[in-house]
């Protein structure tokens, strides 16, 4: 479930800059984890057709 502009904005002004940070390390890497298991993803399946 995906918060609106306005839960984030308020949840904004409740963190302080350490908590921040530290959120948008997470997003980072989460976006990070994100794009290895697409690479991952498309690779199993490139060799699961060479596999054929």
């Amino acid at each position: 479930m995906r918060a609106t502009a306005t839960e984030l904005a308020s949840a904004r002004q409740t963190l302080n800059a350490d908590e921040q940070a530290e959120l948008a390390r997470l997003r980072k890497a989460e976006r990070e984890w994100q794009g290895e298991r697409e690479i991952l993803r498309r690779a199993a399946a490139y060799f699961a057709r060479e596999m054929k």
